[in-house]
């Protein structure tokens, strides 16, 4: 069933676990995660990068989302990664997303609360939830992370803006990590209490090690992205049919192993 951003969120809130948010680039992809959801009988948030919906490849993808969320038997919302401007989140909106991320981490904290605040506005009117960050949440091949996300700011952000959920920096980041990461917990559960309780976002998801995974769900993260392991699974499953020299031309066929490995 298709929901909005801020009923998966309150589920996992009042359950006090993290749904998580799964990044998808095509059919294929799609498939594999709405198949693992149905098997685990869980609710997910499909995601998709605004480069897809800058470059109209959201176009054709979306209706397949929107059809597969809606004849699914398990809670699935449609959501707006990395959105960095009104031009991604009004484009989603018409492809029929159920959730909008706003992303001016990149720039002071009043523009930030400044665009947020906007799409919060626009979203409310059709009853869409929004997701902000605070913290720039960079990649594995920066030089250097930003600073952590500070509970005093988070808490500011969340009174001007309106939220739904918050994501922050608190160790993670974008990409397959070059050393283990290593969460700062404490500053999760920091936030949660400076905020109010705002559910948190955790970025980066792909090889966070499972206990601190846990250790961060314990302490108030409510949605966890998921992208890279998605991409190289794809991968991998593509480049092993690929190289099976008895192979079958349809690509419905062969890519039925990068479906598999997604799932």
């Amino acid at each position: 069933m298709l929901v909005n951003l801020q009923t998966v969120i309150g589920m996992a809130e009042k359950g006090n676990y993290c749904i998580p948010a799964f990044n998808v680039y095509n059919v294929e992809t799609l498939m594999g995660v709405i198949d693992a959801a149905e098997e685990k009988r869980a609710p997910i948030i499909v995601q998709m990068y605004p480069r897809l919906v800058d470059e109209e490849v959201g176009f054709y993808l979306s209706p397949s989302i929107v059809a597969a969320a809606q004849r699914a038997s398990v809670p699935i919302c449609f959501h707006l990664d990395h959105g960095p401007s009104e031009w991604e989140a009004t484009r989603a909106l018409r492809w029929g997303f159920t959730g909008v991320m706003l992303d001016g981490s990149v720039h002071d904290f009043d523009k930030n609360v400044e665009m947020t605040k906007h799409i919060v506005d626009i979203c409310a009117a059709v009853g869409i939830g929004v997701e902000g960050e605070i913290g720039h949440v960079g990649s594995v091949n920066d030089d250097a992370m930003d600073e952590f996300t500070s509970p005093e700011e988070a808490a500011a952000f969340v009174k001007a803006t309106g939220v739904t959920c918050l994501a922050v920096l608190i160790g993670n980041a974008h990409g397959h990590y070059k050393k283990t990461p290593c969460l700062d917990i404490e500053r999760v559960r920091a936030i949660r209490e400076a905020t109010g309780g705002i559910p948190l976002v955790l970025h980066g998801g792909s090889g966070i090690p499972d206990e601190q995974v846990k250790a961060a769900i314990a302490a108030g993260i409510r949605k966890m992205n998921i992208g890279t392991d998605v991409c190289c699974a794809y991968a991998d499953g593509a480049k092993e049919a690929l190289d099976d020299p008895k192979r079958s031309v349809a690509p419905d066929i062969f890519m039925k192993k990068a479906i598999c490995r997604v799932k």
